[in-house]
């Protein structure tokens, strides 16, 4: 923090024409977004101020970041946005009622922290649509943790906003904070800056001699050239520090704190107090301060520490600089920090500031408080309603430490695990679970415990070793008759999945028979109990029953209503468990469709940012396998964009099955290596199952029937829950194509296995085709014309197209070549208007053995618009508003009008009215009948 003076910026041309570049950019109306980078001192705070002070005709927004242990949800978000809350009533309705209830200006269910992000960005853009906004964030490294999350979305999600935004990051404190933002290092000023700086503060001439010293070890860091000048002369500098002086040792920063703590000592004792209490107390407020220092009999004498050039008093108290509060609250005794902190709760109001009241009131202890803690666990809910988990997981843990009675204890630290470990901090959450096993626990609270310890090791690495543990907790949960068992022995299945295996003790198999015997008690949810039934009996390996089971489940699932988020949200981390049954087990892409679709609409009317990008992978596979790749392309880039926007990891997965199907071997081969290095390391099977999969289509795709051959036989040997059956389908072609019939005859007796209990047009006419490969005369062509039917009726449009080409080199080879060509000319051209470009080349080949020529396929305009552009073109041109069609894909209406004026310029129109007539002319195009010409 700064001064309200703006020092003269001595060296710093290099960093403020930077910032004049974001603030003409900004002036044009385009976004930026600057992170300024550097150790305590070396003036990162300054030049925030610069560019607050240079922003004519914009409007500036602040906060400050305070280092502090509370942790209070949204506070310092309230504190940027509330120049625009006026416009609140403006929001799109969920994004409304989101950030009122984070502010708490209204009761409401716990708020998605992304929804709340989305409703700040669209704040920000209504504002800048009368003059460009400036969002200045000091000391971002203190802001409260959801705050710091919700503005780095924001700045992520900025493209084509007049909305600027400069974050100043203390390093090394706040190296992980913002990572990946564009950046602005500061480092020390060179030795003629540092100089000229010094020589503006110390009055008279220093000797050169004197000067270098001085310079060197302060290192070019602005603040410490000008608090360790302060108040001496040229002469009292010439003579040198004496070896106890704070300058001599330590590292810069330390040495200023050291320095500032020093200038303490000279202080009024009534000074100090004010001072301690102020340190204490991060808002700021002087009427606090002064309420708690008459509570200690305090006369409020602030002068001299304003004379020191300490502190300032306002509007609000502000130190010179955070190393100030840091050396007045740290230099003192710990029972002089109890007593200000006593003061501080009785001055707090407990109806209007009841979650602060309570922090102090807890700092203000040092042993056990029944009361205080009931205080803090009151603070932890209301920080849960906010939607301010990692402040609920602080209070929580303060909670339990001031916790006398054990089982009290336990409790609460067992809840403040949880809450740790649902804001991302396993380290903590498993110390909490630590405290927690050490207390008397109850049955019902073992059982979470185990859960919970289970959740963390599953997290840090996806192997087999979680399972086990996830089916003691809902061993444990039945035996307690808890709701809560039937949904953890579906986790404990989920686990198995991503682990891989069907046997063995800790595969999905084990766990299957565990939860049909287990007698759990119904959860709440018919949808979710038939759920396990059916995926149980599957995994059990009683397919006749399994299937019509899942069947009614899923249809349950499907039109299951819901009455709070909270259950929508457990709708939706169930969804992965039910489509990897319908797709590996089912084979019915009509329900995995059904599905897929309404996980996203759910995701996106509730504003579920963190499972939105899998439910739209889960839906981009319907799209791969319906033949429409571009729609595919569409979901994954909006899933990679919203992971990237929200600090998680891309999903590959999609990528690389779709670069398989479109015989994209460069692009598939380093995903590939790289997914199958991290199955390796984290023990998750599944993924190697998947890869084995995905280069099976892909070299099959390519007519290299050998490695082809070798990776799905590896996909059908890891006795994965999911892609084995996949894996027969890739592993019975390549084998018949290499002449090893005994291998295919065997993954033909597993696929028939495999799919015999299901009636879907899928699995019928993948097992025909692949019989019809083993099969010779009049039954395979009877095969191979069911397989078409049925994959027809299937709609799996690629494997219908594989179906055609796999019958008409059949009908070629046979000499049948009239019928061959008619068969793959259907595969040719299906794969061409896919862009399943390796299966089009082998279906050309085939082609011209017949003795037919191909024209080249000309490149359409369609193709040059961008996954995000094609999709915000379909939606505009179903009718949506630019605001409607922001809040569908999460992104202000000012990039939505971006896009169109890009998609605009490539389509050759300029107007949206214009929209549905060129799109529907590149989609005939794009379908159309592909030009061959017969010969001979």
């Amino acid at each position: 923090m700064a001064a309200n003076t703006l020092p003269i910026l001595v060296g710093r041309q290099f960093e403020c024409s930077a910032l004049d570049d974001l603030l003409a950019g900004l002036r044009k109306g385009e976004s930026r977004v600057c992170v300024i980078r550097g150790e305590a001192g070396i003036g990162k705070s300054v030049l925030l101020d610069y560019v607050a002070q240079q922003a004519s005709r914009v409007t500036v927004t602040r906060a400050q970041g305070i280092e502090a242990d509370m942790e209070l949800p949204y506070a310092s978000l309230h504190q940027l946005c509330a120049p625009f809350l006026a416009d609140i009533e403006t929001l799109p309705a969920p994004q409304r009622d989101a950030l009122r209830v984070a502010f708490g200006m209204a009761a409401g269910e716990p708020p998605d922290r992304f929804l709340v992000g989305l409703a700040v960005l669209t704040l920000l853009t209504r504002a800048s649509e009368t003059r460009p906004v400036l969002v200045v964030v000091d000391d971002a490294q203190w802001l409260d943790r959801v705050s710091l999350q919700t503005l780095e979305f924001v700045a992520r999600r900025l493209l084509a906003e007049a909305v600027a935004m400069a974050f100043a990051v203390r390093d090394p404190e706040g190296q992980a904070a913002l990572a990946g933002l564009p950046e602005l290092l500061i480092g020390g000023l060179d030795a003629g800056a540092a100089e000229e700086l010094l020589m503006t503060a110390v009055g008279g001439r220093l000797e050169k001699r004197v000067r270098d010293r001085f310079v060197a070890e302060m290192h070019g860091n602005p603040l410490a050239l000008l608090e360790f000048s302060r108040g001496r002369s040229a002469a009292e500098l010439a003579y040198g520090l004496h070896p106890g002086s704070p300058t001599v040792e330590g590292t810069v920063s330390s040495r200023v704190e050291r320095d500032f703590a020093s200038r303490l000592a000279s202080l009024p004792a009534s000074t100090r107090t004010l001072l301690l209490i102020a340190a204490a107390e991060p808002v700021g407020d002087p009427r606090l301060l002064f309420h708690a220092a008459a509570s200690l009999q305090v006369t409020p004498n602030a002068a001299p520490a304003k004379a020191a050039g300490l502190i300032e008093f306002g509007e609000s108290v502000r130190f010179r600089h955070p190393l100030v509060r840091s050396a007045v609250y740290h230099q003192a005794e710990p029972e002089e920090r109890r007593m200000v902190h006593r003061a501080l709760a009785e001055a707090t109001d407990p109806s209007l500031d009841p979650d602060r009241r309570a922090w102090h009131a807890a700092q203000a202890v040092d042993e056990a408080d029944e009361e205080v803690a009931i205080g803090l666990e009151q603070a932890a809910g209301r920080a849960r309603q906010r939607g301010g988990v990692a402040a609920e997981a602080v209070l929580l843990q303060r909670a339990a430490e001031l916790t006398p009675d054990l089982w009290l204890r336990g409790r609460r630290a067992l809840a403040a695990a949880e809450a740790h470990f649902s804001a991302a901090s396993p380290e903590r959450a498993t110390e909490q679970a630590t405290l927690a096993e050490l207390c008397p626990l109850s049955p019902l609270d073992r059982a979470r415990l185990a859960r919970l310890r289970a959740r963390i090791l599953f997290a840090r690495s996806r192997s087999d070793e979680a399972a086990p543990l996830l089916l003691g907790a809902a061993a444990k949960f039945a035996a307690a008759r808890s709701s809560l068992a039937r949904e953890t022995y579906l986790e404990a299945i989920s686990a198995t999945i991503f682990a891989g295996r069907v046997h063995g003790p800790t595969g999905a198999r084990a766990a299957a028979i565990a939860a049909r015997s287990s007698g759990a008690p119904p959860s709440g949810s018919e949808a979710a109990d038939l759920l396990l039934d059916g995926v149980a009996t599957l995994l059990a390996g009683d397919y006749e029953m399994g299937g019509p089971a899942l069947r009614r489940a899923l249809e349950l699932f499907a039109r299951e209503n819901f009455a709070t988020r909270e259950a929508t949200m457990r709708w939706l981390l169930l969804a992965p468990v039910a489509l990897e049954a319908i797709i590996h087990y089912a084979w019915d892409l009509t329900a995995w469709d059904t599905l897929s679709t309404r996980a996203v609409r759910l995701a996106r009317d509730i504003g579920a940012l963190g499972t939105l990008p899998p439910a739209l992978i889960y839906a981009s596979g319907v799209h791969i396998h319906t033949g429409d790749f571009a729609g595919a392309a569409r979901m994954i880039d909006e899933a990679d964009a919203i992971a990237a926007a929200t600090g998680h990891a891309p999903h590959k997965y999609a990528t690389l099955v779709l670069a398989a199907w479109r015989g994209d071997e460069e692009i598939a081969a380093g995903f590939i290596e790289d997914a199958r290095a991290s199955a390796a390391q984290r023990g998750e099977v599944s993924l190697l199952g998947a890869t084995s999969y995905i280069q099976g289509v892909l070299f099959n795709g390519l007519a290299r029937y050998d490695d082809a051959l070798a990776a799905a036989r590896s996909g059908i040997e890891h006795d994965g829950f999911n892609f084995a059956g996949l894996s027969l389908v890739e592993h019975i072609e390549a084998a018949t194509r290499c002449g090893e019939h005994g291998q295919a005859q065997a993954s033909l007796a597993r696929l028939v296995e495999f799919t015999r209990a299901t009636d879907s047009g899928w699995a019928g006419g993948v097992t025909a085709r692949s019989q019809a490969l083993l099969t010779e005369d009049d039954a395979a062509d009877d095969l191979y014309r069911l397989a078409i039917d049925e994959l027809t009726r299937g709609r799996v449009a690629v494997e219908v197209a594989r179906a055609h080409l796999l019958y008409g080199e059949w009908l070629r080879r046979g000499r049948r070549r009239s019928l061959a060509r008619e068969h793959l000319r259907t595969a040719h051209e299906m794969f061409e208007g896919m862009g399943a470009n390796a299966f089009a080349e082998r279906a050309r080949r085939e082609l011209l053995a017949t003795g037919e020529h191909v024209r080249i396929r000309r490149t359409e305009l369609a193709t040059a618009l961008t996954p995000q552009e094609s999709q915000i073109a379909v939606l505009a041109a179903s009718g949506m508003t630019n605001p409607k069609i922001g809040a569908e894909l999460f992104i202000s209406p000012h990039t939505v009008e971006w896009h169109l004026r890009k998609v605009y310029t490539k389509l050759g129109i300029n107007s949206r009215r214009a929209l549905p007539g060129a799109l529907a002319s590149a989609a005939t195009t794009d379908t159309r009948n592909v030009g061959m010409v017969q010969s001979g």
